[in-house]
């Protein structure tokens, strides 16, 4: 058995690198998906596209669109959703991530560290499982693989 993680959050830092190496010590294989993590790529696909826009709403939209569908493609074909809020940067789209899984019943691991319970409480209510580390995401991930 083969799993497709869809890794939604923050694409600012190397969460999703840290994960993936991560997961390369255990006994069976994960295959990864996520958000397009080149930040300048992802705020530029629209333009890239569509061509220029005559402003940045536009432009923003036009990317948005591009983004959307790339998220809704990927996380309709994986099996579990890990969503990872950090400490450090907005996290808008984790949320929005988090909501789509659950719209699509798709099986959701919240990472949300404990100073962030409170603003996560309905959110994490909803979640399969929430954690506080990425590592507790894998073991629970690891837990789906065990036979006894």
């Amino acid at each position: 058995m083969e799993l497709i993680i869809y890794l939604a959050g923050e694409i600012h830092s190397n969460w999703r690198q840290t994960i993936k190496e991560q997961a390369n010590s255990l006994p069976f294989h994960l295959n990864f998906v996520g958000p397009m993590e080149n930040h300048e790529r992802s705020d530029n696909i629209g333009e890239e596209i569509l061509g220029n826009q005559p402003n940045t709403i536009f432009k923003d939209d036009a990317a948005s669109a591009m983004n959307n569908l790339r998220t809704q493609v990927l996380m309709q074909k994986s099996d579990v959703v890990i969503a990872l809020f950090g400490e450090k940067y907005k996290q808008w789209n984790t949320a929005m991530d988090a909501s789509t899984a659950i719209t699509l019943n798709k099986p959701l691991i919240l990472v949300r560290p404990e100073k962030l319970h409170h603003a996560l409480k309905e959110l994490s209510r909803k979640a399969n499982v929430t954690v506080e580390t990425t590592e507790q995401a894998l073991q629970v991930i690891s837990y789906i693989f065990e036979e006894e």
